[in-house]
């Protein structure tokens, strides 16, 4: 898509009649429209041409179709967590931003789900369901991310390896496409065979087919004990192998979660912990109380025999929430650890018998480079972060980094992994995908073409270029 003189007029048109129809719920303010396309990568802020903040699927309905007559992209946009570009709008137009349409519309207790529009954070959700004895588990380590955000970049997160990511946690999602017709993707049943399965083509589609303004989601009951702890090893194989044995007798644990010696320094720095800095891993294990202490008794043996240094314990649930907040702040850890660096988080993800492997391979890339990276992961799933720490006034630290992303990707690829576990393809992963799915890309091309033509929805995103 290009942005021509025509297209321009377009967007003009179209913003016009918005802020007759909207009022103040258009803006057109450069900070705004910076706000709305912020990333942590290097990619450039591309700012939109003006931002709406819809409240009902009727307001987003009417916006689609104003977009669509007048050829004007649109950019969803939730709390901005995303990290690979994908707020972005490198063609300009509309931002669409659902911070006023938060609502929790139903929750079913008996049925174990509830529908909330795209703008409900996942802390108010949780917050909402406490009372209630459920909790929403998906949890990509920011609070704010919205659920309609996750979804749409298929998240997942600290609990994957036991409660599943967004593909497996939405049931069925009402959105509206790009010729403005709405569709709902199924019925709140837990299975179905009838058709194609259309809400698993929207998780993960990254506002490039359509936008989502109602998502029905499962949900749990709060488990009767929750137990974490961390456990030091002596290398990174006697973690992973810890972790794959534990998997294998299907161990209770709710999350994995491995950092290496660079990421524990960097906890250190900013937590406070005074943790040993030595490979990691944080773990969490839901159940009853004998169910739960029985299966930690058996992870200690395991890990152990793997070399695991000691076990700290933290039962107490203002010790687990210390201690996963500092998890989650891994990344502004490092930003303190190092200032005056601008962090590129990334992610792959390899069959967990390769993990191992692929951890020590990447550190001694990090090593050879010349760079500072601190490693996280997700280890239940094979999953891992890296975090380059950048200097972006050095050029060559920028080559540098530039150099070890692509190394990273390679190696998942060649070990039969993928270059994003997690974070989504956005703008900054589109080069890869053609090595990831070969001929699939052209399906995906000729899906996208069938559902968006005018090539509106999110454009420059996800799909390769020709």
């Amino acid at each position: 898509m290009a942005v021509t003189d025509a297209a321009r007029g377009g967007t003009a048109t179209a913003i016009a009649i918005l802020k007759q129809r909207f009022g103040e719920r258009v803006q057109t303010g450069e900070a705004i429209r910076r706000q709305h396309a912020n990333t942590v990568t290097w990619l450039p802020n591309e700012p939109p041409d003006a931002v709406v903040w819809p409240t009902s699927t009727d307001d987003v309905r009417e916006i689609v179709e104003l977009a669509r007559t007048h050829r004007v992209p649109i950019v969803p946009f939730g709390a901005g967590t995303s990290l690979e570009g994908h707020v972005n709008a490198p063609y300009g137009g509309l931002s669409i931003d659902f911070a006023q349409m938060d609502n929790i519309l139903t929750v079913n207790e008996r049925d174990l789900d509830c529908v909330v529009q795209p703008g409900v954070s996942r802390r108010k959700l949780n917050d909402y369901l406490r009372d209630l004895g459920l909790f929403f588990p998906v949890d990509p380590g920011a609070e704010e991310a919205t659920i309609g955000g996750m979804a749409a970049t298929r998240a997942s997160g600290t609990t994957a390896v036991r409660y599943g990511t967004m593909r497996e946690n939405v049931l069925n999602i009402t959105a509206v496409m790009a010729d403005g017709s709405l569709v709902r993707t199924a019925q709140r049943a837990r299975k179905s065979s009838a058709g194609y399965d259309l809400t698993r083509l929207m998780v993960g589609s990254e506002g490039t087919l359509g936008v989502i303004t109602e998502l029905t989601v499962r949900l749990y009951g709060i488990p009767e004990v929750t137990l974490a702890a961390v456990c030091p090893f002596v290398t990174i194989e006697g973690a992973c192998n810890s972790v794959i044995q534990a998997i294998q007798l299907g161990l209770g644990l709710a999350r994995m979660e491995l950092l290496d010696e660079v990421q524990v320094h960097a906890i250190n720095v900013h937590s406070k912990l005074g943790l040993e800095e030595r490979p990691m891993l944080f773990l969490e294990f839901h159940g009853t109380e004998v169910g739960a202490r029985d299966q930690v008794k058996l992870f200690e043996e395991i890990a152990r025999s793997e070399g695991a240094i000691r076990f700290d314990w933290a039962e107490k649930e203002e010790d687990r929430r210390r201690l996963w907040k500092a998890r989650h702040d891994a990344y502004w850890a490092a930003k303190t650890t190092w200032p005056g660096r601008n962090g590129i988080a990334t992610d792959v993800c390899v069959p967990i018998s390769r993990l191992a492997e692929c951890v020590l391979e990447t550190q001694e890339d990090i090593k050879r480079s010349g760079i500072v990276a601190p490693i996280v992961g997700h280890v239940g799933d094979g999953n891992f972060h890296s975090t380059p720490m950048v200097d972006p006034d050095n050029p060559k630290d920028i080559e540098a980094v530039k150099g070890f992303l692509e190394r990273l990707a390679a190696r998942a690829l060649a070990m039969e992994g993928t270059c994003t576990g997690e974070h989504g393809v956005g703008q900054g992963k589109r080069k890869y995908l053609k090595a990831e799915h070969g001929a699939g890309v052209s399906v995906m091309r000729s899906i996208k073409a069938a559902l968006d033509p005018l090539n509106i929805m999110n454009p420059g995103k996800t799909i390769p270029d020709l």
